[in-house]
């Protein structure tokens, strides 16, 4: 992840993880990231996922893509 984007900014904690402001170092465009802790991931954050890829919603934060 470290060497596609330059992280900028932590955002906000919650119970899975953290959430930061990351710039993509090719297209300078900026993303938030959530890392989330693998010890924590279960069921819940595995639909969550699967939810957040069909939104679309001009409020909503666009869903890029997950990383393990």
């Amino acid at each position: 992840m470290e060497e596609r984007y330059e992280a900028l900014k932590e955002l906000g904690q919650g119970n899975f993880g953290v959430a930061r402001l990351v710039r993509d170092k090719k297209t300078k465009e900026l993303f938030a990231v959530k890392y989330i802790e693998r010890r924590k991931i279960d069921e819940n954050v595995q639909r969550e996922i699967i939810n957040h890829r069909s939104l679309r919603h001009p409020n909503i934060v666009r869903f890029k893509e997950v990383r393990r």
